[in-house]
């Protein structure tokens, strides 16, 4: 596996995991690579930081609790602020997911809950989704 940071058009920076080089330009070339945050197919490779491993006898600095969780603050803050841009539709988001990824219907941010397996089939599929990193509680349930 290859990872590869990408960026839209529109300037939106994002990981997406290749099988290999080729794998990744073969889905390029087939309009396969969307960007997740808008959609837009027009997708080029972002400048990356070499991997370059850490000597054997030095350890990397742990981060300290607080900034852990103002780390994860920040990350549940931008979340939220997505998800007010976006439309809960509930059990049916692998149904919507790969409608508008067909052209069947118009594209628009949506979110809402897939099992595993309908998962795994909209990413063999090629349709650009991705797991929240923080649980969402379905609009009906909030208090």
């Amino acid at each position: 596996m290859i990872v590869f940071d990408l960026r839209c058009a529109t300037g939106h920076v994002f990981e997406a995991w290749f099988a290999s080089s080729t794998a990744y330009a073969e889905q390029q070339e087939a309009g396969k690579v969307a960007c997740p945050l808008c959609g837009d197919r027009q997708i080029e490779k972002a400048v990356m930081a070499p991997q370059i491993p850490a000597k054997g006898n030095s350890r990397p600095d742990t981060p300290s609790p607080e900034a852990i969780r103002i780390a994860l603050a920040q990350l549940a803050g931008q979340q939220a602020r997505m998800l007010e841009k976006s439309t809960w539709v509930g059990t049916a988001f692998a149904e919507r997911a790969r409608a508008m990824h067909e052209g069947e219907a118009p594209v628009a941010q949506i979110h809402g809950q897939a099992s595993l397996a309908e998962a795994k089939a909209l990413v063999e599929e090629g349709v650009p989704v991705a797991p929240l990193p923080f649980p969402v509680v379905p609009p009906k349930q909030v208090n």
